[in-house]
């Protein structure tokens, strides 16, 4: 018998200073038995970077077809790709061909880095790419704010990312790569 997606709901309030946008957002995360904590709530944060009103969680590890978010117009193209961790290039090169915007979002520095310096000269032949290292700064882990109904302030200025909630904070950094 498979394992089933965990479910948690959140209910996320963005302050994002560098876009002006203010909202929040009632999301449900469906969390696939092979993803961490640590990976789906950098999800959240990939979502809060970008919010839009139609931006959406895909079926992300489920899936090869699709990212772990996307952003799709009102004829279904991909306006914006993001996937989470160290993208094979076969990959990104499919996603820079399918949508006008892809990002990627690395958060383990130790494996990001070694991943980023073997493919980061291939990578330049892509206009629509960005690639962003999600650090962070706090003692705190990010996975320490999970909870299965999670109610979470994100603020963010420059390159920087606060969540916090009942369950505590952390301060992240965004470095870009690319």
């Amino acid at each position: 018998m498979a394992l089933k997606a965990t479910i948690s709901k959140a209910e996320l309030n963005i302050a994002d200073m560098n876009r002006n946008y203010y909202h929040s957002h009632h999301l449900t995360l469906a969390q696939h038995p092979s993803e961490t904590d640590e990976r789906m709530m950098i999800r959240l944060v990939a979502f809060a970077l970008h919010a839009h009103e139609d931006l959406t969680f895909t079926k992300g590890l489920s899936t090869e077809d699709e990212p772990d978010i996307w952003q799709k117009d009102l004829i279904d193209h991909i306006v914006l790709w993001i996937d989470l961790g160290q993208i094979d290039e076969k990959r990104i090169k499919k996603a820079c061909g399918k949508s006008d915007q892809v990002v990627i979002y690395t958060y383990q520095s130790r494996s990001a880095k070694p991943w980023w310096q073997k493919i980061e000269l291939a990578m330049k032949r892509f206009d629509n790419l960005s690639v962003m290292e999600i650090e962070t700064l706090s003692e705190a882990p990010i996975e320490s704010l999970v909870q299965r109904s999670m109610q979470l302030q994100c603020n963010i200025q420059d390159n920087a990312v606060y969540l916090s909630s009942a369950a505590g904070e952390v301060e992240l950094r965004i470095n870009k790569l690319m």
